[in-house]
């Protein structure tokens, strides 16, 4: 793999004659691409890339499976059918919602914010999953208690089945395409697919992988609801149903946003990037020791490193500065989503 461009921002400073402090930042600078194009010398446009085909693919099967459902519910009379298409408006919002987390999280630094425009992301994916919450749960469970009380018994569940099957099929190609960038991912750091679900900060990805996972089992819910209620002749257990989708989508909103929080306030990089930045660091002449290191989620695909590192004692201070570079050049080369690194070198004292 090509190393990413570095534009140092600050030249190599020291202070001091006796070898003190020196401080160094490098900027991996953002490549220039077209618009959805992706760029092989910048593997973190590529993954914006990726993210928005995955988010794009997902809003129009949402889209299409909702106008769908709704027309089957009103058809069948199925409250659970009509809570599935309420999902799928939800879903459908929430698509939207994070094609714009994607495309303003996107944008280049600016003098303003140095850092860029990462977090925004997070805020617009935890504004998704809000929506989620009131649109999608809430609509289901007053549809279900609301079918419950009324027990209208001229269910036509025909039409129900049909649509059902046929947002299972739409709903199953979205989550195909969620699943296999994942396994992208996992397989660079060499993990369990589903423990990089679960830590990935590329929530666009995360909340597609749930939505659709939650839209199948709430095919499955609605469709034994309806089955179920043609058995029994009675629309209980369809408003049942309707209620279980419903507390499904709550779970759901409520993992979201709970993750969307985490980064909004600063998390950490995840330990395997953690632990591949010590191994580089190790690897560098004339570094005894990494004295803390800490690293920070500035957005999806871009990571903040600082860290403060000890040299051999007898190190000169061109030999630091060489060090330095070389480590600033390790954890770039290796890791493309790494951004900023500060580094703080220093001689410990014994």
């Amino acid at each position: 793999m090509a190393e990413p461009a570095r534009t140092p921002e600050d030249e190599p400073g020291v202070r001091g004659a006796d070898g003190g402090r020196s401080t160094q930042h490098t900027e991996r600078p953002a490549t220039p691409t077209a618009p959805g194009q992706q760029n092989p010398l910048n593997p973190a446009a590529s993954q914006r890339s990726q993210s928005i085909g995955t988010v794009v693919v997902a809003g129009l099967a949402n889209l299409t499976v909702a106008v769908a459902k709704a027309v089957a519910g009103m058809v069948s009379g199925s409250a659970a059918v009509l809570s599935e298409a309420a999902h799928s408006v939800a879903d459908t919002t929430t698509e939207l919602l994070l094609f714009i987390a994607l495309r303003r999280g996107s944008r280049p630094p600016t003098t303003q914010y140095p850092f860029g425009y990462g977090r925004e992301s997070y805020l617009w994916a935890f504004v998704a999953a809000v929506v989620t919450f009131v649109v999608g749960a809430g609509f289901s469970i007053f549809q279900g208690v609301q079918a419950i009380q009324q027990r209208h018994e001229d269910l036509d569940p025909l039409v129900a089945y049909i649509v059902l099957v046929v947002s299972f099929v739409a709903e199953g190609i979205s989550l195909l395409r969620s699943v296999r960038q994942l396994r992208r991912r996992a397989a660079r750091w060499r993990l369990p697919w589903l423990r990089v679900a679960r830590r990935t900060p590329n929530t666009t990805v995360k909340a597609v992988l749930l939505e659709d996972s939650a839209a199948l089992v709430g095919l499955v819910l609605a469709g034994v609801g309806v089955g179920v209620s043609e058995l029994t002749g009675s629309p209980v257990w369809d408003g049942i149903a309707s209620i279980l989708i419903g507390v499904l989508l709550l779970v759901v909103a409520t993992t979201l946003a709970h993750n969307n929080i985490a980064l909004l306030v600063g998390r950490a990089a995840g330990e395997a990037v953690r632990a591949e930045i010590e191994r580089e660091l190790a690897a560098v002449p004339d570094l005894r020791s990494v004295d803390r290191l800490m690293t920070l989620q500035l957005g999806p695909e871009d990571i903040l490193v600082a860290v403060k590192v000890n040299f051999d004692d007898d190190a000169s201070r061109a030999e630091i500065e060489v060090a330095a570079d070389e480590a600033e050049r390790r954890l770039i080369a290796r890791n493309p989503a790494i951004r900023y690194v500060f580094l703080d070198p220093t001689r410990r004292r014994e």
